[in-house]
């Protein structure tokens, strides 16, 4: 049976821990320059209709250092951008590559590709959840401080993909997740629901921060928002993480961002250059955290 990658939620906790203790391995092999080539002649399709750097960079490096290749498919390049169906796309694209990567706008669009994809399919960001990261943010929290389970997250900011995420992730890695957002512009109820034990709203980010283990944020315009972007400066004002903000977490606590990060809005130059920011490493772990759900997607983890 092909197994997709859409979200978090469609894998067991069990599955996702495996692809974690993995990328780990995978890190160390990386370092200790091992070659590993279980994907030789496997090919990747990357499909972006957003632009990326971290994504494209991390899934290209690892198909490469997996013995495999990848294909990078932009818009300009496929027939995507000149209005094939979505299914006619999937069934030919699945004919020809062993595994797709999507990076688009609309989760609707990834969920009817993966339908009609006879090969596995990964989602590389929507506008509704972004998975792979979560992979890499678990991963660098298990590697710097150990398991997360029962720990207290902080989000700060936009209610968006990010956020999502960390609400499935709330739910299938067992923490709690304080999330800190203006009213207009929290999460969506629906997702928030199916984590209701796993998840707290909180309006002050002080309160929200307090004794965190891990505080997380992320730019206030994302991808396609740009036009809102001095309303939303406004609203967001008020959710910046600062070093008062991190002074109410845990003095072990850490700060991601999944950049690019917008400095002095979201966050301060100090507390992304700060000595509890690992947004560095959590950038890297990206590269092994997929290579490890790319041996899994394809049988071999």
């Amino acid at each position: 049976m092909v197994r997709h990658f859409l979200t978090l939620n469609d894998l067991t906790p069990d599955e996702l821990k495996a692809i974690i203790n993995r990328s780990h391995e995978l890190k160390k092999m990386h370092s200790n320059n091992e070659t590993h080539e279980p994907l030789y002649n496997k090919v990747l399709g990357m499909v972006f209709e957003k632009s990326s750097t971290r994504t494209r960079v991390s899934f290209e490096c690892g198909m490469i250092q997996l013995g495999g290749q990848a294909i990078f498919l932009s818009p300009r390049d496929t027939q995507l951008g000149r209005g094939e169906p979505i299914e006619d796309s999937a069934k030919v694209l699945s004919r020809m590559v062993d595994i797709i990567m999507i990076r688009t706008f609309e989760h609707s669009k990834l969920e009817s590709f993966a339908k009609h994809s006879r090969v596995p399919v990964i989602n590389a960001l929507t506008d509704l959840f972004h998975p792979c990261q979560l992979l890499a943010d678990i991963q660098t929290y298990n590697e710097l401080r150990g398991d997360i389970s029962g720990k207290t997250v902080t989000w700060i900011g936009d209610g968006n993909n990010m956020c999502h995420s960390f609400i499935n992730a709330a739910r299938q890695f067992d923490f709690q997740l304080n999330i800190c957002a203006p009213a207009n512009f929290l999460p969506l109820n629906w997702i928030v629901e199916k984590a209701k034990n796993h998840v707290s709203i909180i309006d002050d980010p002080l309160v929200a921060a307090k004794d965190a283990d891990l505080i997380v944020t992320d730019v206030w315009a994302s991808m396609g928002q740009e036009e809102e972007q001095n309303e939303r400066e406004k609203e967001f004002r008020a959710y910046q993480v600062n070093n008062l903000i991190m002074q109410q977490a845990k003095a072990d606590a850490l700060f991601m961002h999944c950049l690019p990060a917008h400095r002095e809005e979201e966050v301060t130059s100090d507390v992304i250059d700060g000595t509890q920011s690992v947004v560095f490493v959590e950038a890297e772990n990206r590269l092994h955290s997929q290579k490890a759900l790319l041996e899994f997607l394809m049988g071999k983890l």
